[in-house]
């Protein structure tokens, strides 16, 4: 099976993912969405995890694109001068900064902070929940790969633009998966 986790409902708009994909929806940020993929997890049918979900970016260029990550960060793990930036204090590994998913893709940061102005730790995307989902899933052992798409422009009119173009990125998720497009 492979489980499609969803912060909120409206992201995937009302439609239907095919046969074959099971969808949970973990609510925003890093906490609630580690917590849902600790659970999805612990199916026994678990064999992989996708993130979907919307995003801001800082990049014009990228505005109303859905995008695969290749690289995550955590934005607002700032325990300094005991790790860099982004890097979890006395942890070592791969999950304990920057996370490289290999093949091609952008840069995406996570943190518990709408963000609408440039934060500290560049990136070309920024959301609130991926990164917590793909440490679990390494520490698990479980193939991760993520999707977003760019709604917004990080800005004081990003929820505004979020709104107008939340179903505009569900129809590019459901038209990637039926596709075929999801890298294994």
């Amino acid at each position: 099976m492979i489980d499609v986790i969803i912060a909120l409902e409206a992201e995937l708009a009302g439609r239907r993912l095919p046969p074959g994909f099971r969808v949970t929806f973990c609510g925003v940020g890093k906490i609630n969405a580690a917590l849902a993929t600790a659970a999805v997890l612990a199916r026994p049918d678990c064999a992989r995890v996708v993130n979907f979900g919307t995003a801001g970016s800082l990049r014009p260029e990228l505005a109303g694109q859905l995008l695969r990550v290749n690289r995550m960060l955590q934005r607002d793990m700032d325990g300094r001068p005991l790790a860099a930036l982004g890097d979890t204090p006395f942890e070592e590994g791969r999950a304990a900064g920057v996370i490289d998913l290999g093949g091609n893709g952008v840069s995406l940061s996570t943190g518990d902070n709408f963000v609408t102005a440039p934060p500290d730790l560049a990136s070309d995307i920024v959301d609130m929940e991926g990164y917590a989902i793909a440490k679990a899933c390494i520490r698990a052992g479980v193939p991760f790969t993520c999707w977003k798409f760019v709604t917004d422009l990080a800005d004081e009119n990003a929820t505004a633009n979020w709104r107008e173009n939340v179903e505009k990125g569900a129809a590019a998720f459901i038209a990637l998966v039926e596709s075929g497009g999801l890298e294994p």
